[in-house]
């Protein structure tokens, strides 16, 4: 194995955090569920969640793709069986939400009809998010995918948005000055380069999918990226909301809401995620950085500017 894999693995030791893990076979109230993984198949842990505790719900289901992970196996079905499949347990779902509540649901081309389909009978949506996947499959007799969605839906009218801490630091490729020889909406830095902080969009061409060399990665099939979470969790949430996750796989919602500041609270049927999780929330108790995100500050793809503190940032405006 490469020295420069960084691909986080389960050993022996790790069964120790087992003890970390619940389950369900009462309703619990919130305060117990708070930063805990509850290791249970989600329909049968449904019946005991609490009403009305979640500020930010994620939800990262399986496409409706074969797809073995790790042993449990999800089987493609037609786009009504599948609509009707997620209703079963989403509908179920709502009685945890608090009225302010924030919903993003994932999804590919294929289930993104479906699951605008469930989300537009029970929620406001607002919006879907594309991102781009960097990785991906060549075809020969089709378009390659490269694309995901993410829905963004609300429960009421009264939700909290934070555009502020979502802006992303893009390079200027044509910097203009006004007639006074001010930087208009630029700076730079100490290497020269032009910079402007956009406000985010519903496109996302900034996300790495984790791979071997970087500190994140698991072996899990569909892993998401924490600068993804980050994004969703610091538009969506505040400090110390609830972030409830319900199919939690390798634990990247739980990780970065913890890293910044936030309680969760995953469920995940399969042991070895779990403690794939739980590995990682322990490391993230001596690092809590993600990557492509610095400072309050987030980066186009795969660059980083972390010799570089907010006040030099700001304070080189127009020079």
């Amino acid at each position: 194995m490469s020295k420069r894999n960084k691909t986080i693995q389960i050993d022996r030791a790790d069964n120790s955090l087992s003890k970390n893990l619940i389950r369900l076979s009462e309703k619990a109230d919130a305060h117990f569920l708070k930063n805990k993984i509850i290791h249970q198949d989600l329909l049968e842990t449904l019946p005991f969640l609490p009403e009305k505790f979640v500020d930010l719900l994620f939800i990262d289901p399986p496409y409706n793709l074969n797809k073995n992970f790790n042993g449990q196996i999800f089987k493609s079905m037609n786009n009504k069986e599948y609509e009707n499949w997620m209703d079963s347990w989403f509908n179920p779902l709502l009685k945890t939400l608090k009225p302010t509540a924030s919903v993003y649901v994932c999804s590919d081309w294929k289930t993104s009809i479906p699951v605008y389909n469930v989300l537009s009978k029970y929620l406001k949506i607002r919006n879907r998010i594309t991102w781009e996947r960097e990785k991906g499959r060549g075809a020969t007799k089709n378009w390659k995918n490269c694309h995901e969605d993410i829905w963004f839906a609300t429960v009421s009218e009264d939700y909290y948005f934070n555009t502020d801490a979502v802006k992303t630091m893009r390079k200027v490729l044509a910097p203009y000055k006004l007639p006074n020889g001010q930087a208009k909406d630029w700076f730079t830095i100490s290497n020269g380069q032009a910079y402007r902080l956009t406000y985010p969009s519903n496109l996302w061409t900034d996300i790495t999918i984790p791979f071997w060399s970087m500190p994140e990665n698991t072996e899990h099939p569909t892993q998401k990226p924490e600068k993804l979470l980050a994004k969703i969790i610091l538009a969506s949430s505040k400090e110390n909301d609830l972030i409830l996750d319900p199919f939690l796989g390798s634990g990247t919602t739980a990780v970065t809401a913890k890293k910044l500041n936030r309680n969760y609270c995953g469920i995940e049927i399969n042991h070895t995620y779990c403690l794939l999780a739980e590995k990682r929330l322990k490391m993230a108790e001596t690092n809590k950085s993600i990557q492509g995100y610095e400072n309050g500050i987030f980066f186009e793809r795969n660059t980083s500017l972390s010799s570089q503190s907010p006040k030099k940032l700001f304070t080189l405006n127009g020079e």
